[in-house]
Parts: C-alpha cells; structure tokens; sequence
C-alpha cells in the first residue's frame, strides 16, 4: 500500500513537488513586469492626475525608458545565446558571459524589466505607481539575482568572483 510522504506541513510531497514545479516556471520575472504594468495601467485609470510634464518630453522620455529597456534585453539574451547560455533564472547556466553587455552590468535583463516599468509609469502618467519601482527592484534581487549570483559562484568560483569584482550588478 502506498503511503503519501507529508512534508511539515502536513502536505503531500508529490502534489508539493508539482505545485512548486510549477511555480518555478510561473515565478519569473516577466510575470512580475507584466504584473506592475498591469497596477500601473489600472493606477493610471484609477487616479488620473495629469500631473506630467509637457506631454510631449513626458512622452519621449517614456519611449526612450521603454527603448532602452528592449534593447538591453535583447542584447542581453542576444549574448547569453551566443554563449550558449540558458536566459531562464531559474536554471543552472552553462557559461559565464562576461562579454557584450554584461561587461557593464551583471543583470542587464532585470536593468530593462525597471526601466520599461519606469517608462510606462512615465507613459501613462501615473505617479502612484512610483513604489513599484523599489518593489520590482526588491523582488528581482531577492527572487532571481541572488540565487542566481549563488549557482554561479558555486559553479564558476574565482572566474565568477573577478566578475562580480570589477561589473556592477546593475548599473
């Protein structure tokens, strides 16, 4: 007879097993920009302000935060997959890319994931939204930048070490 292993919490560790499996991959960090775009949109409707600057800086300002933010994560994936490199956080990387974009900053996805958060809270005037920023920083760093800077130092040691030296983590 089979018998469900509970874990400390009184659950059954294979359904545990699956959910968190699950979560893995749903706990990522495009989820969590697309879920700060989403309260800052509804932010935005909510509690209109007009509180901007001319609509037009406002506007450029915003493209250029949103521009800048695709580009240093399409630089970024563009190098990991030269480099053969997986981009997902949660996964174990089998190359340490020092090169391209990473030769300016350790985490030039996430730099992105704030700055488009930062242009569309320009974008759709929604000062409200600003605690969103420290919020996705926090979020990132503590879900995916530090595990992830352990595997590697675990996995990459005194190369991982020099990196971390001389590249700041963001900017």
């Amino acid at each position: 007879m089979h018998r469900p292993a509970f874990g400390a919490l009184g659950l059954a560790t294979r359904g545990l097993s699956c959910q968190m499996s699950w979560m893995k991959w749903f706990d990522i960090p495009p989820v969590w920009l697309v879920g700060a775009l989403i309260a800052t949109y509804w932010l935005s409707q909510a509690q209109p302000f007009g509180l901007s600057l001319d609509h037009a800086i406002t506007q450029f300002l915003a493209a250029v935060l949103i521009g800048g933010g695709l580009i240093l994560m399409l630089l970024a994936i563009a190098e990991m997959r030269r480099k053969k490199t997986t981009v997902i956080p949660h996964l174990e990387a089998d190359y340490l890319v020092q090169s391209g974009i990473f030769k300016r900053t350790c985490n030039p996805i996430y730099l992105g994931d704030v700055l488009i958060l930062a242009g569309f809270i320009l974008r759709w005037d929604a000062p409200l939204a600003l605690p969103l920023i420290p919020a996705l920083f926090w979020i990132l760093e503590t879900r995916f930048i530090v595990p992830e800077e352990d595997r590697l130092r675990r996995k990459f040691r005194q190369d991982f070490h020099r990196y971390a030296e001389k590249t700041l983590r963001w900017v």
